[in-house]
């Protein structure tokens, strides 16, 4: 039997939520914001092709061939119009995902999204992919937070069980170091994502050591923007609530608008 991708579900509801998170994550460091979403709707959380319980997924390739993976799982579970919401790497997945299927995507929250911008920090990135006991992942977790954010310990142990795969550890290590070759990341075209019609909500930290927040300024127009004051690249683990919220109110949009700059604290 051909391994699949791994989603695990939550709630019930009329409208169902697509989860996609980072790289060097899996489907758990959702926890918190599912909590929030779950109650009034179907939320999807998947592991990406290369992670967690997806580690030996063929499709393990890069973001395209991510993006194509899950939509044909969407496709088999004969779901309808999605919210899609992905996180970094996750992000550059979902956006490619809206533009491929426009279709099925109802909107699309992007946190901290990858392919914004060439600018990519490397070599925390390949740290990060290395890291392999608790601790380090600890340190590299606070590494890509805001000041004030202390790493959960609950994803920290997520983390560390998802490592002890045998070949996770050199799967990541092997696709940082294709993601941040001489430490720029790939770029999604700024004239295709002008195209996407359905809401967009782009949310990025403003001390992000990750992706810098500055690449928010070209975004499209119509996209909405909201700086998450003090927070790091780990926006779902910073501020799980406001993320929920946010997710929520793009869920309520219906129409292209300028976008204003909202400012929220982490806490």
């Amino acid at each position: 039997m051909l391994p699949s991708l791994n989603v695990a579900e939550y709630g019930a509801g009329p409208k169902t939520i697509v989860l996609l998170h980072g790289f060097g994550s899996c489907h758990e460091t959702w926890r918190d914001v599912i909590s929030a979403l779950a109650p009034s709707a179907r939320v999807l959380a998947y592991d990406l092709p290369g992670h967690g319980n997806s580690l030996e997924y063929d499709g393990n390739g890069g973001a395209k061939q991510a993006a194509r993976a899950i939509l044909a799982d969407l496709i088999a579970r004969r779901l309808g119009k999605v919210h899609l919401v992905g996180h970094s790497m996750g992000g550059a997945i979902a956006a490619l995902m809206a533009l491929a299927d426009p279709g099925r995507v109802a909107s699309l929250t992007l946190l901290a999204p990858g392919g914004f911008g060439p600018e990519i920090n490397g070599p925390l990135l390949r740290r990060y992919a290395a890291a392999a006991n608790r601790d380090e992942i600890r340190a590299c977790l606070a590494a890509m937070s805001g000041p004030r954010s202390v790493p959960p310990e609950h994803v920290v142990e997520a983390l560390s069980l998802m490592r002890e795969r045998p070949g996770q550890l050199q799967t990541l290590v092997d696709t940082a170091a294709v993601m941040t070759r001489g430490d720029r990341q790939g770029v999604i075209p700024g004239e295709r994502l002008a195209t996407l019609s359905m809401p967009v909500m782009v949310v990025w930290g403003t001390d992000d050591p990750v992706l810098p927040v500055d690449q928010a300024e070209t975004l499209p127009a119509h996209f909405h923007l909201h700086h998450v004051l003090e927070a790091g690249h780990m926006l779902a683990e910073e501020a799980p609530d406001l993320i929920a919220e946010v997710v929520r109110r793009n869920m309520r949009r219906r129409r292209k608008g300028q976008r204003p700059v909202i400012g929220a604290a982490a806490s």
